[in-house]
């Protein structure tokens, strides 16, 4: 397979990234990764690759003249660079960030990966935890009936007949 880039040399790293649904690949010979910093982790950005990833192109028709009060960074350094310059310029460009974040990321919160067991005891403690709520709602508001339900309903799920 031939790199994307120079279309001369085989491509030895493999890129994929799913946008808005589709899957765009790059493929580049390891002259060209390093070329665009592909092997240094913070001198890579995606986005001097892959062209259109949809809302980093509205960067291009933002105020370019935005600049960061802390470390100077402007919007327009973040468009070239694709990355910022220090942990404020996420407030202070907040408005492309969001959509970029949308689009690379599949949103704009870090969720991470976390083992099944841990998981399972988060979800059963959040079940628990709203359905307490809810009970205590029902008790303020006098519904007896649907709080003895509720009451009911967390027993079950405490001695493990339901999830």
């Amino acid at each position: 397979m031939q790199c994307d880039v120079c279309q001369q040399k085989d491509a030895t790293v493999f890129l994929t990234q799913i946008v808005g649904g589709k899957m765009q690949k790059v493929n580049l010979c390891e002259s060209c990764s390093k070329e665009k910093g592909v092997n240094d982790p913070t001198g890579f950005a995606l986005t001097d690759l892959l062209p259109g990833l949809g809302e980093a192109q509205n960067l291009e028709n933002s105020d370019k003249t935005l600049k960061c009060p802390v470390c100077g960074f402007t919007q327009g350094e973040f468009k070239k660079a694709g990355r910022l310059g220090c942990s404020a310029c996420y407030d202070v460009f907040i408005e492309g960030l969001e959509a970029l974040l949308k689009n690379v990321h599949k949103g704009s919160e870090h969720i991470g990966k976390s083992p099944k067991e841990f998981l399972e005891t988060r979800q059963y403690t959040e079940k628990i935890k709203a359905l307490q709520s809810h009970l205590n709602v029902a008790v303020k508001a006098e519904e007896f009936e649907k709080a003895a339900d509720l009451r009911d309903q967390i027993r079950r799920i405490e001695m493990g007949s339901e999830v």
